[in-house]
């Protein structure tokens, strides 16, 4: 059996034992990647040399027997628009291909007080724009499970690199669905957490309303395990928020009984692909049979979500992209004219097509004449979706649909087709809008691709949206299945 393979707990024995090393574990990790990157293209930067060196300081502190939490040792792949020290973050985009950070993420301080391993930097759709990890700058990532389709987006690499075995765990971000469809498509669990449960400093900026930082495991116990060392209120980040972080733990106890499901029509309808929903009705008869009830409801303002979310989250990454000029970091174009040939050429040469195309509809739906009637009206809307989720959560505990319509789809089949691409997250976007906890787990296979089942809870609820999915995991065999590369 892979280390990676083996639970957190069995690894965290055996390194108390003194029969495992951190450097075995970090040798796992670049064995895997050495066999495996070539085909999946998860990684955009390695960090072996420091890799390594760190975990010969910890294996130091093995043999003296310092206290070491469970996280301890675990090798980490961490998204590349995460900012870590010394290590080149790229945002998946020519124009930061030069930009090594100064600083750390908040989240990268916490796993490196959790004693983690980063192994290096994952890839992305460019600046997080995308559904399918194709809009990277560098290369597309492919996914594990059938090499000539997509991973999903925009935390494909993240997602890819679990399932391929290229790191323990990893860290995503998700602003319309990025961590919760790239681990449905790629069979692992995906967990976005409330709006402002997790610091977002240092996570470079898309959509600030909406971007949050997440785990992706391979089970939903290491999901618990990763989500209880980044948590937390950071004064560094505006929009943190100042709530008691339970113990994600002792919430996994495996017990449903009396559970009130929500599902909604719009998640099971017109548009999701048949097979996908026959496996998460069945997935469904699973929680029923361990005691817990399940309902059709409506949420009716799901329709407009899509538009709802491209029109704020492209005003807000028109805005947040400003500061990409050429002329504090980043690439520079060479000899312009003046200073707005300067903007002009560095925006041009250091931005791909899918960054424009959204700078330019949030520019649009920013500007004078259009503000009332699309960016204002939108987040009149928003309220409206977020309006549906308190109404349904007023009845029931979670909500449960499909992850995304489909399985993840052929590379280069919607890369010129943006409206298809957007639709793709028409699931996962309300979820987003209203700022609650959701968490993708595998719950079959349809052709031999993963399907997803979305849990969705009330914010700051985490504990119930995760105490629900282990209960349906302890009783499946789904997230044990791994894709033979």
């Amino acid at each position: 059996m892979s280390l990676f393979e083996q639970s957190l707990p069995e690894i965290h024995n055996k390194l108390h034992a003194k029969e495992l090393s951190v450097s075995d574990l970090v040798d796992q990790a670049y064995q895997n990647i050495g066999a495996r990157e070539e085909k999946v293209k998860a990684y955009l930067a390695l960090d072996e040399e420091q890799a390594r060196a760190r975990a010969r300081q910890l294996d130091d502190r093995l043999v003296s027997g310092e206290e070491k939490g469970l996280l301890f040792g675990l090798p980490v792949g961490i998204k590349d628009n995460i900012v870590t020290n010394g290590l080149r973050t790229t945002c998946g985009s020519q124009f930061l291909r030069n930009f090594d950070p100064v600083y750390d993420a908040t989240v990268v301080e916490k796993l490196k007080a959790a004693d983690t391993v980063t192994i290096g930097k994952l890839n992305m759709d460019e600046f997080a724009m995308g559904g399918s990890s194709e809009n990277s700058s560098f290369y597309p990532v492919r996914n594990p499970w059938a090499l000539d389709r997509v991973p999903g987006g925009s935390s494909g690499g993240s997602a890819a690199a679990v399932a391929a075995g290229e790191a323990y765990f990893t860290l995503g971000s998700d602003t319309g669905g990025s961590i919760r469809q790239p681990a449905s498509y790629c069979g692992v669990v995906g967990l976005k957490p409330t709006y402002g449960l997790v610091s977002r400093f240092g996570l470079v900026a898309f959509a600030s309303s909406l971007d949050q930082i997440g785990p992706l495991t391979k089970n939903v116990e290491d999901s618990a395990y990763v989500l209880q060392a980044i948590a937390g209120y950071d004064a560094k980040d505006s929009t943190s928020a100042k709530v008691d972080i339970p113990d994600y733990l002792s919430g996994l106890t495996g017990d449903v009984k009396g559970l009130r499901i929500a599902v909604p029509k719009e998640y099971i309808g017109e548009g999701v692909d048949p097979q996908v929903k026959e496996t998460v009705l069945s997935a469904l008869k699973v929680l029923e049979g361990l005691g817990a009830t399940w309902e059709e409801v409506s949420l009716p303002h799901t329709e407009y979500a899509v538009a709802t979310y491209y029109l704020l989250a492209s005003s807000e990454a028109s805005s947040n992209l400003a500061r990409f000029d050429g002329v504090r970091y980043g690439v520079r174009a060479d000899n312009p004219e003046n200073l707005l040939d300067l903007y002009h050429q560095s925006r041009s040469q250091g931005f791909g097509p899918e960054v424009k195309r959204r700078i330019m509809l949030g520019t649009y739906a920013l500007s004078s004449g259009y503000y009332d009637a699309y960016y204002l009206k939108a987040q009149k809307v928003r309220t409206l979706i977020k309006q549906d989720f308190d109404d349904v959560f007023a009845k029931y505990d979670v909500i449960i649909g499909p992850t995304a319509p489909t399985t993840a789809f052929k590379l280069g089949s919607q890369v010129d087709d943006p409206l298809t691409m957007y639709l793709n997250d028409i699931l996962t976007i309300p979820v987003s809008l209203a700022g609650v906890p959701a968490v993708s787990i595998p719950c079959g296979f349809s052709d031999g691709l993963p399907v997803g089942m979305q849990i969705i809870g009330k914010a700051f609820d985490e504990t119930t949206v995760l105490r629900v999915a282990h209960a349906f995991e302890q009783n499946t065999e789904f997230h044990k299945q791994r894709p033979q590369l």
